[in-house]
C-alpha cells in the first residue's frame, strides 16, 4: 500500500517556476549555459520567469531573447529599469511566478538535469516541506576541476540546529513554495547574504525544510573568490544579516558572535592566512554536516 502510495505521488509531481535574476556583469556564455541547464531538465519547468536587474548589455540581451524566442511558451521576463539589488529582484520575479513551487536558479550556475526531477518528487512524497536544497559542486571556471562539494544537513531537525550560525541550504539549490514566501513578506531589501536572511525567517515561521544529499548543482568559483570573501563589503553584510537574525530572537548572542568572529579575522588577516582559515573552515563545515548525517 505504501510503495503504490509513494508511486501516485511521484506520478503527481507538481508544477514549477524557475526564478533568475541577471544583472549587466554577467558573462554571457554564463548566462547561456544557465539557462540551458535549467530549460533542458528531464522534468522541465510549466514557467520560467528572467528578472533583468537593470539594463544588460548587448551581448546579454541577445541571448535572453533567443530563448525567449525558442521557449516563448513558457519563457516571461520582468525588466526593471534601474539595478535593485537581488533581494527586490526576487521579489518581483515572485510575484511574476505562476506555479506554487519556485525553483531558484543563479545565473552563473549549471544545474544537472536531473535537479527539478528529484526535487519535485520529494515536494509530491513529502507535501508537508517547503523548502529542498541539495549538495553543491564548486569547480574552477578555468580549469572545469572540482574544487570541493558543499554539504548540508540532510533532515529537518538537523537544518533547524545548523540554522543558528550559518545557512543550511545552498543558496543555489533551492526551491521553495511561493505561498509561504509570500506570507513571510518575500526576500529583504539586502542586497547581500539575503538568502540566509530569507531562510532564517522562513525556519523561524515554521517552514519545513529538507536537503538531497547529492550533487545537483554546479557552482562557478575563480581566484577572485576569496578575495571577494573576505572584502569589507562581504564582512560588512556578514554580520548585518546575523545581527538581523539574532535581534529577531532566532538565535542567541554565541550564535551570532562566533561566526562573525570568523569572518572578521578572515578579513584582518593576510590573503595566505585566509586561505588556509577558508580551508579549514570547509573542514570543520564538512565534519559538522557529517556529524548531523550520522
Amino acid at each position: 500500500l505504501r510503495r503504490r502510495q509513494r508511486q501516485m505521488c511521484i506520478r503527481d509531481r507538481p508544477e514549477y517556476s524557475v526564478l533568475m535574476s541577471v544583472y549587466d556583469r554577467e558573462l554571457p556564455e554564463n548566462l547561456n549555459e544557465s539557462l540551458e541547464s535549467m530549460l533542458m531538465q528531464s522534468y522541465p519547468p510549466s514557467d520560467f520567469v528572467l528578472v533583468c536587474d537593470g539594463k544588460l548589455t548587448c551581448e546579454l540581451n541577445i541571448i535572453v531573447k533567443s530563448f525567449q524566442d525558442e521557449f516563448k511558451h513558457i519563457f516571461h521576463i520582468v525588466q526593471i529599469d534601474e539595478n535593485v539589488g537581488v533581494g527586490k529582484a526576487y521579489n518581483e520575479g515572485i510575484k511574476a511566478c505562476k506555479c506554487d513551487y519556485i525553483v531558484k536558479m543563479d545565473s552563473d550556475d549549471i544545474s544537472l538535469p536531473n535537479r527539478c526531477l528529484k526535487q519535485m518528487t520529494l515536494f509530491a512524497v513529502k507535501p508537508k516541506l517547503d523548502i529542498i536544497g541539495t549538495y553543491v559542486e564548486e569547480f574552477d571556471t578555468d580549469t572545469d576541476e572540482v574544487v570541493s562539494v558543499k554539504k548540508v544537513p540532510v533532515m529537518h531537525k538537523d537544518i533547524a540546529s545548523y540554522s543558528k550560525r550559518r545557512n543550511p541550504f545552498n543558496r543555489q539549490s533551492v526551491a521553495f513554495r511561493k505561498s509561504f514566501a509570500e506570507k513571510i513578506g518575500g526576500y529583504s531589501d539586502l542586497k547581500m547574504c539575503e538568502d540566509y536572511e530569507f531562510i532564517a525567517r522562513m525556519l523561524q515561521h515554521g517552514a519545513k525544510g529538507q536537503n538531497i544529499p547529492e550533487v545537483l548543482v554546479r557552482y562557478r568559483i575563480d581566484e577572485n573568490t576569496v578575495d571577494t570573501r573576505k572584502s569589507w563589503e562581504h564582512t560588512k553584510a556578514f554580520i548585518r544579516v546575523r545581527w538581523i537574525i539574532h535581534r529577531s530572537g532566532y538565535t542567541g548572542f554565541r550564535d551570532f558572535f562566533m561566526p562573525c568572529a570568523l569572518q572578521l579575522g578572515l578579513f584582518i588577516f593576510p590573503r595566505k592566512f585566509t586561505r588556509w582559515v577558508s580551508v579549514s573552515y570547509t573542514h570543520l563545515r564538512a565534519h559538522e554536516t557529517s556529524a548531523h548525517l550520522v
